[in-house]
């Protein structure tokens, strides 16, 4: 038997499907990327780390606010998608650097901000991610977060981390808000702002760009039509599978 990481189920799982990220709906566009684009207009001298940076979203708004970006994740063929993009587009102030998020090869005090987006639910250790963001991030410095999270609710939480699972082997998990206020104020930050929003995934691309084997998605299928109402009506499930969850963008100061 092949032993593999979290780390490893990760990298297999993201870095053959690069440029579909690159060019996914859900990734692409947002109000928290507007949300993001407003607050880094503040901050034009900062240098700013993309924490997990995918195909480089954030890196791409971040460019035309601050100074320098470094997007940074765990996947070489998604920094080969930023480096091109950021190419393409005339972005000479990104560059890349590759590595997990619970160690991070940043001196300490580095980063006006640090902000991350949909990759949080992938790390090992969220904990340990986030001290070593409260380490590299200047004093008084900034922290944003961007994910999908749980609803509270046990029965909603769990319908929704099993879909999730069924879907993408590399999932850990969608924490709720209480968990992440937890974790940042247990890492050092205080919290300034939160903001919920809904988020639709469209079925079809949704399991198409984890390469979602056939067997597993009948089993996400069966699994949401046996859901009780209450959780069909909770995450606006429709007929092709379709269906709309939260996110949360959290904005924290990291406490001196």
């Amino acid at each position: 038997m092949v032993m593999t990481t979290q780390h490893d189920k990760v990298k297999q799982q993201f870095g053959e499907q690069a440029n579909a990220y690159l060019t996914s709906k859900v990734h692409a566009q947002g109000p928290d990327l507007v949300y993001l684009s407003h607050f880094l207009a503040n901050y034009p001298n900062a240098k700013l780390l993309d924490m997990g940076c995918g195909a480089g979203h954030v890196s791409f708004v971040a460019a035309q606010a601050v100074k320098e970006v470094i997007a940074y994740d765990l996947s070489n063929e998604m920094l080969a998608v930023v480096t091109q993009t950021a190419k393409e587009r005339d972005y000479q102030n990104v560059t890349t650097v590759q590595g997990s998020a619970e160690h991070q090869p940043f001196s300490d005090n580095s980063f006006e901000i640090v902000a991350s987006r949909y990759s949080a639910h992938h790390w090992h250790d969220v904990g340990q991610s986030l001290r070593e963001m409260h380490r590299i991030i200047k004093p008084h410095g900034k922290l944003i977060m961007m994910d999908v999270v749980a609803p509270g609710h046990p029965v909603l939480d769990i319908w929704l981390q099993t879909i999730e699972a069924l879907r993408d082997t590399s999932h850990v998990r969608d924490y709720t808000p209480g968990e992440w206020l937890t974790f940042l104020t247990e890492a050092g930050f205080s919290i300034d702002h939160v903001q919920r929003h809904r988020l639709t995934l469209p079925f079809d691309s949704w399991v198409k760009r984890m390469r979602t084997p056939q067997v597993l998605i009948e089993a996400i299928k069966t699994y949401q039509v046996t859901a009780a109402n209450d959780t069909q009506t909770y995450f606006e499930l429709q007929e092709d599978g379709s269906f709309t969850t939260d996110m949360m963008v959290i904005e924290a100061t990291k406490i001196v």
